[in-house]
C-alpha cells in the first residue's frame, strides 16, 4: 500500500494505517534525527513530536503532496527548534554538543561490507566512521543538515528545497559549500592523525 492510500485510510479513521506509516518511516526518520542532533534525549523527543504532528494532521494533510519530504520537513524544523531551545538553556557551543563518543555513524559508512575481511578492516572502518562523525558534527548546522539530507538520505535538490524551504539555487550553493568544507576539514583531520 502506498503512502497516499495509507493517508486516505488514516484520514477516514483507520488507526492501523497510521501505524503502518510509522512502521514505514520510523527507521529513516530516526536515523536522520540521530545524525543531525546526536543527542539521544533530543532525538527521541523530536522523533515523537514529528509523528505526533502527522497524527494530528489527519484532517489537514494535503493528499496530493508526497509524505516523505513532508515528514522530513517537519523533523528538520522541529530539530532546529530543539537546538535553539537547547542553545538558550545552556548557551552551549553547537560543536560541543556533538562530541559524545556514545554514538557511531557506522551505519552511514556501509561501503566496506564484505564477507571476506580481516579484523583490521573493522578497525579502519571504525576509525573512518569516527573521523567522519567528528567532521560532520563540527560543521555549521545549515551545512550539516544539507549534507545529511543529500548524501545520507538521498533527497533530490527539489526535495531538499521543499524540506528546508529554500530555493533550489540555495540548495546547490549550500551543498557545494558543505562538500568543500567537509573536504577541507577532512584533510585537516587526516593530517593531524598522520602527525600523531
Amino acid at each position: 500500500m502506498n503512502d497516499m492510500e495509507l493517508m486516505r485510510r488514516y484520514a477516514a479513521g483507520e488507526e492501523g494505517a497510521f501505524q503502518e506509516l510509522v512502521t514505514q518511516y520510523k527507521d529513516g526518520l530516526y536515523a536522520f534525527l540521530r545524525r543531525f542532533l546526536n543527542q539521544p534525549d533530543l532525538v527521541d523527543d523530536v522523533f515523537q513530536e514529528t509523528f505526533m504532528q502527522l497524527y494530528v494532521s489527519r484532517d489537514s494533510f494535503d493528499l496530493s503532496r508526497p509524505l516523505r519530504p513532508w515528514l522530513f520537513t517537519i523533523a528538520a524544523n522541529k530539530a532546529k527548534d530543539a537546538l535553539r531551545r537547547m542553545q538558550r538553556i545552556d548557551s552551549a557551543n553547537l560543536g560541543s554538543m556533538f562530541d559524545s563518543d556514545e554514538h557511531s555513524i557506522d551505519d552511514v559508512l556501509n561501503t566496506l561490507d564484505s564477507d571476506e575481511h580481516m579484523p583490521y578492516d573493522d578497525l579502519i572502518k571504525e576509525e573512518t566512521a569516527t573521523a567522519v562523525k567528528r567532521v560532520i558534527a563540527r560543521m555549521p548546522a545549515k551545512l550539516r543538515e544539507i549534507l545529511i539530507l543529500a548524501y545520507f538520505h538521498k533527497f533530490s535538490y527539489a526535495e531538499i528545497a521543499g524540506i528546508l524551504r529554500i530555493p533550489i539555487g540555495t540548495v546547490k550553493s549550500r551543498l557545494h559549500t558543505a562538500v568543500g568544507r567537509f573536504a577541507e576539514d577532512w584533510n585537516v583531520v587526516m593530517a593531524l592523525e598522520t602527525a600523531n
